[in-house]
């Protein structure tokens, strides 16, 4: 139980500070801070990738199966937020 008790703080502290910070940032600046993140959940796929490939038991395989399809529809979705709003600054045919 011991073993668990320090992830799980960390886990909890990390979540309170995630929303604190990400609750302070102004609306304007939010999709532009969300193309930036893609990058690091680039690399979550990544630690997923790695996690599901080594899991022992069906248990941890799912949760790694998870963790993969999670992160990879947080990047496309990011992607496609990202795309909608420069499609906002592109111009139109016959407009200027």
């Amino acid at each position: 139980m011991e073993d668990l008790l320090v992830p799980i703080t960390v886990f909890v502290l990390a979540s309170f500070a995630g929303f604190e910070v990400i609750s302070k940032v102004p609306p304007t600046l939010h999709t532009p801070l969300m193309s930036g993140s893609n990058a690091i959940s680039g690399i979550t796929i990544i630690g997923a990738l790695l996690a599901a490939g080594v899991a022992e038991g069906p248990a941890s395989q799912i949760l790694g199966f998870l963790a993969v399809v999670f992160a990879t529809v947080n990047v496309v979705g990011g992607f496609l937020v990202t795309d909608r709003m420069l499609g906002m600054f592109r111009q139109r045919d016959g407009q200027r």
